[in-house]
């Protein structure tokens, strides 16, 4: 197996637990505040596990990327193959069991129900979400490489994005449920019937098209810090090797390039990107269904502050023993999303509920989500010390 970079792993298995605890509750009517998503605006931890996830993919790929001197056209095909994958798994995800475990009407044939049950799937999700933001982020930072010219393309996303919904928004405004331009793209592309239909019956899909180009800053955001993060290395291995040369350059080197220094920049960018959202949000809401220019940044904020504590702790302390199980998790983020998914449609078949067995409050539905978590641990841990990671 490669050497991996341990805090990026624990972080992305923090994640993943948090969402299998977030994602199956015993029961969704009775649920602790800091467990449920905001509503329409605000943010709750709950509504960071998404952007960090999405923003240890873009860490990830700084460290993949770092490969490709010069990508050609393979370079690109490989990174839209994979984000087309990435989608076409979350897909099946949405289609399985692959059948309708109860009939539309009774009085219809298996045919006919079928038929009605493949018009009413939804197209979009999270994993559609995050392929087609992969495929976005990757293309761009193949292509525009430096660090300066991604934070411009951030900037004239978040900008384009934020015109769009301004332009074409309805009344009661342009940020609302009911006027943004966002789900009328999703009717105009997949139909109303294929679209997610959780909030308050509309055909608003929080993980629709317009709003993975935002997904992909929020890629991006994680591919600057784990660039940064490479470009650090580069420059210590390079002072080390000319320390006979030049001993007091290379000194200085890797006083400026050393892992401390390293973790401190990457809090400081933390902090910058959540100074940046409290400022955007006096006119621009904190909105995840949105994934508005603030909340990119609010989620960007905390994920590097998260990123550089456990890199102080994991990487440079040494402290790894106590986040092995976290690591063991996130190693195989593909993996949790799939066996979480499967397992808790799965219970169609067997009519279980869990608020049937655990109760029908707070603390029992907790209980649920923890013990829920713990089997997706054990299935991961177990590939964990089989050295395997399964990836596409």
């Amino acid at each position: 197996m490669k050497k991996r970079y341990a805090s990026l792993d624990v972080l992305r298995g923090i994640t993943i637990a948090f969402m299998c605890i977030v994602n199956n509750p015993g029961t969704w009517s009775h649920m602790y505040p800091i467990l449920r998503h905001a509503g329409w605006e605000g943010c709750t931890p709950t509504d960071l596990v998404y952007p960090f996830f999405v923003f240890c993919m873009g860490c990830a790929m700084a460290f993949s990327f770092s490969k490709y001197e010069k990508p050609g056209l393979k370079a690109y095909l490989k990174v839209l193959k994979r984000g087309a994958l990435i989608f076409l798994v979350g897909l099946l995800l949405n289609l399985y069991p692959f059948f309708p475990t109860q009939p539309h009407d009774p009085s219809w044939s298996f045919g006919q129900n079928y038929l009605y049950w493949l018009q009413h799937k939804r197209i979009f999700g999270v994993l559609q979400r995050i392929g087609m933001a992969y495929a976005i982020a990757g293309c761009l930072a193949l292509w525009l490489k430096k660090p300066f010219r991604i934070i411009a393309a951030i900037a004239v996303a978040c900008i384009s994005y934020t015109a769009v919904l301004l332009a074409f928004g309805r009344e009661p405004g342009a940020f609302t449920l009911e006027g943004n331009v966002s789900m009328r793209i999703d009717e105009w592309l997949v139909g109303g019937d294929h679209c997610y239909h959780g909030y308050s019956g509309t055909n608003f899909d929080p993980e629709g098209l317009l709003g993975s180009v935002m997904t992909a800053c929020s890629c991006l955001l994680g591919y600057l810090v784990g660039s940064m993060i490479l470009r650090s290395r580069d420059r210590m291995n390079t002072a080390v090797e000319g320390e006979a040369s030049d001993p007091a350059a290379s000194a200085l080197a890797k006083v400026r390039n050393s892992p401390d220094r390293v973790a401190l920049r990457t809090f400081v960018y933390g902090g910058c990107s959540l100074l940046l959202a409290m400022v955007l949000s006096i006119w621009i809401p904190v909105s995840k269904p949105l994934w508005s220019a603030s909340y990119v940044f609010l989620a960007g904020g905390w994920a590097m502050l998260a990123l550089s504590f456990l890199m102080y702790i994991v990487d440079l302390k040494g402290c790894r023993k106590p986040f092995e199980p976290f690591q063991a998790m996130g190693m195989n983020p593909l993996m949790a999303f799939i066996c979480s998914g499967v397992i808790a449609k799965s219970y169609t078949f067997f009519k279980f509920s869990p608020s049937a067995v655990f109760g029908a409050d707070e603390f029992t539905s907790l209980v649920y989500s923890l013990l829920f978590a713990l089997v997706i641990f054990t299935i991961l841990w177990i590939l964990y010390k089989k050295h395997v990671v399964i990836k596409l």
